[in-house]
């Protein structure tokens, strides 16, 4: 069994960590020894409003048992504010090694009833807030050769959930987002990984009381079946995990449901391979559909565009 995973030396972001899984991440890092900026925008779960009182409780807490912590309340849904966020966490530690993006708001509607304005505060909070606090925290990672980010996605947003359009798109381009970060990343010791967690959180009740009842009276019938295994504490050991330097994971993907953690990719199949000189008609991609949709003979999980297009040529080497 490996030894205890210790985050002595190491200076953490972590936002969204008011409350929730954010904050399980902060508290359980600072036990290990690391230096923590505790970031929250206080506001309620739409994202309205804004306080610093949440970072700082969490903050102290960590103080309280021995660690170090400082507090935020800047938006990351804005570039001056995940630069006050990076500059906070320089003044008080003077470097920064792991970015933890945990920060989100939630909008429930169905997508012809979501707004503008419901689409806009989602996407700037989970989308680009992942965006421009990574971006903020580059220089100083690749300078020193060594950084670790853990993005939170969803599984909402790489299999899809009714009323949640806005928040699932937002959390399935963080997935792309922490592809490019992993494969721009690793020459500068730069090791990116998204996690898809599930627990019983501001967000989670903010769903339950918008979605339908029926829904709502199921969910909250599993939740009781499996006893805690829906608190926010269970995702914390695989996000500290991946934001430890013991960990060398990156340009993957990660569930955690119910106790169960696991490695969540997207695979291509074999396919149907059309001869190269003139595009097949809509009635080729028909006589050959049961081909192209069949998992039966096995998949890919190319790790960027030149590799699922290396696996073509090297399938079909000439024209077909």
């Amino acid at each position: 069994m490996a030894g205890p995973i210790s985050f002595a030396g190491r200076v953490a972001i972590v936002t969204g960590a008011g409350g929730g899984i954010g904050r399980a991440h902060a508290l359980e890092i600072g036990r290990r020894g690391g230096m923590v900026l505790v970031n929250d925008l206080g506001g309620n779960v739409e994202g309205a409003g804004g306080s610093a009182a949440m970072a700082e409780q969490v903050a102290g807490e960590i103080r309280a048992a021995g660690g170090q912590a400082v507090a935020s309340g800047a938006s990351v849904a804005t570039s001056a504010g995940a630069a006050a966020i990076v500059e906070t966490a320089l003044a008080a530690f003077g470097r920064i090694d792991v970015l933890v993006n945990n920060a989100g708001n939630m909008r429930v509607a169905r997508i012809e009833d979501t707004s503008d304005e419901d689409w806009d505060a989602l996407i700037a909070t989970h989308l680009s807030g992942s965006f421009r606090m990574t971006r903020a925290v580059w220089p100083h990672m690749k300078a020193q050769g060594y950084g670790r980010i853990v993005y939170t996605a969803s599984s909402a947003g790489l299999f899809g959930v009714e009323m949640q359009g806005a928040y699932a798109a937002a959390k399935a381009g963080i997935v792309g987002l922490m592809n490019v970060a992993a494969i721009e990343g690793g020459e500068h010791g730069i090791l990116a990984n998204a996690i898809l967690p599930n627990a019983m959180s501001r967000m989670a009740d903010k769903v339950a009381e918008d979605w339908d009842p029926a829904v709502t009276a199921r969910g909250a019938a599993m939740i009781e079946a499996f006893g805690n295994a829906m608190n926010p504490e269970f995702n914390t050991p695989l996000a500290v995990w991946l934001a430890s330097e013991a960990c060398h994971s990156t340009h993957r993907i990660y569930s955690q449901a119910l106790g169960r953690n696991a490695r969540v990719f997207i695979g291509v199949v074999p396919g149907w391979q059309a001869q190269r000189q003139s595009a097949p008609s809509v009635e080729e991609i028909a006589e050959h559909w049961d081909a192209i949709v069949d998992t039966a003979h096995g998949f890919t999980t190319p790790a960027s565009p030149h590799e699922e297009l290396g696996g073509v040529i090297a399938a079909f080497p000439g024209p077909a």
